[in-house]
């Protein structure tokens, strides 16, 4: 898969470095995924949820964090929409990032 920003997920760890090594966990891992559809998803990270839109949420280092990405599975492209604390997750809507 390809990953559409790096850049979010080293700004985020410099603001929070207790994520560093679960977010570049997260980016390995996706950018070795071959995913054709959710079901591929949930192989690599069984804690995925689907909130419509072609958007998906991750729970990062134990669920501490969130990450909102848009998956494009014809175009294997992902798109980082979202990075936060559980709690700034609970504040957003999802539907407008």
């Amino acid at each position: 898969m390809r990953i559409v920003t790096f850049a979010k997920i080293k700004e985020f760890a410099e603001k929070y470095p207790n994520s560093e090594i679960a977010l570049r966990d997260w980016y390995f891992k996706t950018k070795r995924g071959e995913w054709e559809n959710i079901s591929d998803v949930k192989k690599t990270f069984n804690s995925i949820d689907y909130i419509g839109n072609n958007r998906y949420v991750f729970n990062i280092k134990g669920n501490d964090f969130r990450l909102v990405a848009i998956i494009i599975f014809k175009s294997k492209k992902v798109y980082i929409r979202f990075i936060g604390t559980h709690s700034a997750y609970d504040k957003i809507d999802c539907s407008n990032i």
